[in-house]
């Protein structure tokens, strides 16, 4: 976590604090989190309690992204569910408060994993997490939205459609350079969309382990987090994104599991992980997976050279990492390409 508090002028947070989170008592000190490239976030610590504050970021954005707006609607409404989510307290569309609008959770005390080798962890306490990491995937995708208020969430039609074109638009405003691979995984995926089987779930659209929160003492999972690509879509997707992550290099970079012997570590496979998933969803099996797979390594590229442009344009959370995972951008479209020809 950094000290650098830059991003945000916490007299002013603290005064609507005061004025819209029920018990809030300053003063507060604040801490920036370092993980979090998109929205900056920080952890208020108060002298009864802490909470976490998590705005969109100052300068001239992308249209629809950083949408705190959302993310704040989709925990609210999951309150209470079989999804666990912090506890959200307050929202602010004002601009004029902070600079942009941001709201504030719950500090959720739990411990966060970074690496899903979780090499510092026993063989048998990995399974147990990737099986939890699993299960409350399982229960994203199970959600009623129409009972939970989501169901205007995210719009009717086919999901994938949508999706590439939105990223595709974002990633074409983002572009810096020429990348042949993304080229080619984006003329792939345009032409080779599945028919729509009318699947409408809610689903995360960052789905990794690093968005957890899971128990000191045990792998029960205490919060989902970063929720800022969450919409109404296809649960597969989300799915895809997990087996995605783990073709990456092993380390605080990749955070993947390319190269390792799973069964040694107590790691499923990536077929045994979607098999579990089927069982718990009741479905049968997943054809042409390869295509979600291509589809979030395209996703992926697109996020991250949105986070590069906006390092090269002064606007990132964290400036030195944004240019670092930037750079990753071609290999996440070589990623894509390979994934495409498994299907």
């Amino acid at each position: 976590m950094s000290n650098d508090v830059e991003q945000l002028d916490l007299k002013a947070a603290s005064r609507w604090m005061s004025e819209n989170v029920e018990g809030f008592e300053g003063p507060v000190t604040a801490e920036k989190f370092a993980v979090g490239q998109s929205n900056p976030t920080f952890r208020l610590t108060g002298p009864r309690q802490s909470y976490v504050l998590r705005r969109k970021p100052p300068g001239i954005l992308l249209k629809s992204a950083h949408a705190v707006e959302r993310e704040y609607r989709v925990q609210k409404a999951l309150a209470g569910s079989g999804v666990p989510v912090p506890k959200m307290y307050a929202l602010c569309e004002d601009d004029s408060v902070i600079g942009s609008a941001f709201y504030v959770m719950e500090d959720v005390k739990g411990r966060n994993i970074n690496d899903p080798s979780m090499p510092d962890l026993a063989k048998d306490q990995r399974g147990a997490i990737i099986d939890e990491m699993g299960r409350v995937l399982a229960a994203i995708h199970d959600v009623d939205i129409e009972a939970v208020g989501l169901s205007d969430y995210g719009p009717t039609g086919n999901y994938y459609r949508r999706q590439i074109d939105r990223w595709s638009k974002q990633y074409r405003a983002s572009e810096t350079e020429t990348i042949t691979a993304m080229e080619e995984l984006m003329s792939w995926l345009d032409a080779n969309i599945p028919p729509d089987d009318g699947q409408r779930r809610l689903v995360h659209g960052d789905y990794r382990i690093d968005n957890m929160l899971f128990a000191t003492d045990g792998p029960s999972c205490k919060a989902v987090l970063d929720w800022e690509l969450s919409t109404i879509g296809h649960p597969y997707a989300d799915l895809a994104g997990v087996i995605m992550q783990w073709q990456m290099p092993v380390g605080a970079d990749g955070r993947g599991l390319a190269g390792i012997d799973r069964n040694a570590q107590g790691l499923p496979s990536d077929d045994d992980f979607v098999a579990t998933y089927c069982a718990r969803r009741g479905l049968d099996g997943i054809e042409g997976f390869g295509f979600y797979v291509a589809f979030c390594f395209f996703r992926m590229a697109a996020i991250l050279q949105g986070v590069k442009k906006r390092a090269l344009d002064g606007n990132a959370s964290n400036p030195e990492r944004a240019l670092k995972v930037g750079a990753y951008v071609p290999s996440f479209a070589k990623g894509g390409l390979k994934s495409a020809h498994k299907t």
